[in-house]
């Protein structure tokens, strides 16, 4: 796997996380903002969450109590400018944020370096992230080496290195997650190097329904390709 990542990198340039939450690979996340990135756009696509994150960031503030406080007339402007239902997500930001404040007492860190199981738990209390959102949590702030999967690319790693795609979503991820586990370094970087390859790749060309096998720099290390053939 490493070497599919290391072929994967020279393909398509050095990973770019988005800018929102994390500035490079050498730098940091923050789990709160990551979860409010997470529910800043709808559809959730990274144009759409980083587009109302920004105007959240810069309407309203990030703070939970800048978020508790602010006028509704004013949080459903900066919804409204970054997707569909912008009152379900006004909901979500100020539980969220309400969230933190009163029940984390403003900091997430210590809910994160609880055993790894506990920490799931813990994110998982929040609108829309599930396992997969929290494992990317995990990973991205760098408090464990989880190795986190892509949630909408899924089959990706399945079909690079088991060849067919598992019956169903929580089969995929639980199968890639072990497939990266064996084969990557128990490593942030090396994970998060793995997380945001593979996703691109995804996007691009190991597309959910129609992956465009001839187009892919890794085909010839790749299971599924060879099962074709």
């Amino acid at each position: 796997m490493t070497r599919i990542v290391d072929r994967l990198e020279k393909f398509y340039g050095r990973p770019k996380p988005p800018q929102a939450i994390l500035r490079s690979l050498s730098g940091k996340a923050d789990a709160y903002e990551m979860i409010l990135y997470a529910n800043c756009g709808y559809p959730a696509t990274d144009a759409a969450c980083t587009k109302g994150f920004e105007i959240l960031r810069r309407e309203i503030g990030l703070r939970p109590q800048q978020i508790l406080s602010a006028p509704e007339t004013k949080l459903l402007a900066a919804a409204r400018a970054c997707g569909m239902f912008p009152e379900k997500r006004v909901e979500r930001w100020r539980e969220i944020a309400a969230r933190v404040k009163y029940e984390f007492g403003g900091d997430l860190g210590s809910a994160l370096k609880r055993p790894l199981k506990e920490a799931r738990k813990a994110l998982k209390l929040f609108p829309t992230i599930g396992d997969p959102g929290a494992d990317k949590i995990l990973l991205f702030t760098k408090t464990t080496p989880v190795a986190a999967v892509p949630s909408n690319c899924v089959e990706v790693p399945v079909r690079l290195l088991l060849g067919e795609p598992k019956n169903n979503y929580p089969q995929n991820y639980r199968a890639a997650q072990e497939a990266l586990r064996a084969e990557l370094p128990a490593e942030c970087h090396a994970l998060l190097r793995a997380y945001l390859l593979l996703k691109q790749h995804g996007q691009e060309i190991c597309k959910r329904t129609r992956p465009l096998c001839e187009q892919c720099p890794v085909s010839s290390d790749c299971a599924y390709f060879q099962r074709l053939q």
